[in-house]
């Protein structure tokens, strides 16, 4: 019963997270909150945040049921996985205003866009915080391998896709063509090609 509040936990998460970024929620809430519309971004993230740490702090509450004994070697690579995946988090916050994003500095980001980022860790990716997410997740699950961590891997592998396709469909009423022709260049979350202007 545990495992399964875990997953619905993280349904929520990451619905509630998909919805509330979307054009359309967005404009429907800027109607409401009119000029207090620019600390929306600052609300999201707060919300955002606190509800992934009650995500993790339930889980921690969870009695470990362990899938496999821990090594050295899984604790090395877990670390260096985790480690890696967030160097490409703070490397994708590079070419934009970290405050904006997470609302310390406020604005209209449905009036306000910023280029296409399309240079550094995002000429190798689209989504590198997806990405460093997916690998902060792994190296967490190796370096603690419970069936909890497991959970959070399988859950997170499950939404990518989706948020992406979301995300996508945003992107593209935004930026029109010019985002199509970055989607069709570069890969989505594994750099599988190198880029054009490496």
């Amino acid at each position: 019963m545990s495992y399964l509040i875990l997953i619905i936990l993280w349904a929520l998460f990451y619905s509630t997270h998909t919805f509330l970024a979307s054009l359309k929620a967005k404009e429907k809430i800027k109607s409401s909150l009119k000029s207090g519309y620019k600390w929306y971004r600052l609300i999201y993230t707060l919300f955002s945040g606190v509800f992934f740490l009650g995500i993790l702090i339930y889980a921690a509450t969870i009695p470990a049921e362990r899938l496999l004994a821990s090594t050295d070697l899984l604790t090395y690579l877990g670390y260096m996985l985790a480690t890696f995946g967030t160097i490409i988090i703070v490397k994708s916050f590079k070419n934009f205003s970290g405050a904006k994003f997470v609302g310390l500095m406020p604005h209209d980001d449905l009036e306000e866009n910023e280029a296409l980022i399309a240079k550094g860790v995002h000429a190798w990716v689209r989504h590198p915080i997806y990405a460093g997410l997916f690998l902060i997740f792994l190296g967490y699950l190796l370096f603690a391998p419970f069936l909890s961590s497991l959970v959070h891997l399988i859950c997170l592998i499950i939404y990518l896709p989706i948020g992406i396709y979301f995300e996508e469909k945003k992107l593209i009423n935004i930026y029109g063509e010019v985002y199509k022709k970055y989607k069709n260049e570069v890969p989505s979350i594994f750099p599988y090609k190198k880029p054009k202007a490496v």
